[in-house]
């Protein structure tokens, strides 16, 4: 029988990651064209998942911007109207029985 062999992959070179296309432009941030945020997309996921934004130009303008994920705040449940209703105040006035039999008392009928 054959004996199974393990293949591993070669680990990622630090320098791999290096994005030497990447410039930091006051104001904006780490700034890269879009033909090399293509080209090293996996790279650019790894900086911004480490925290840092980058943003992609195009022609020397900002098209997009990369931002890490943020924890999302929890939605608050929705427990039905009843609550809401409740802590509204109590309409204070004639019922509709009463404002109808006002209307027809003072038009005679």
């Amino acid at each position: 029988m054959k004996e199974r062999t393990i293949k591993k992959y070669p680990a990622i070179k630090s320098g791999s990651l290096e994005l030497k296309e990447a410039v930091a432009m006051p104001g904006i941030g780490m700034t890269i064209p879009v033909r090399a945020a293509k080209a090293k997309l996996s790279a650019l996921l790894e900086l911004v998942a480490a925290g840092q934004e980058v943003t992609i130009t195009s022609d020397g303008e900002p098209k997009a911007v990369l931002s890490p994920i943020r924890a999302e705040r929890s939605r608050k449940v929705f427990t039905g109207m009843g609550d809401y209703l409740i802590k509204q105040p109590i309409h204070s006035g004639p019922s509709a029985e009463e404002v109808i039999r006002e209307d027809r008392d003072s038009r005679g009928w």
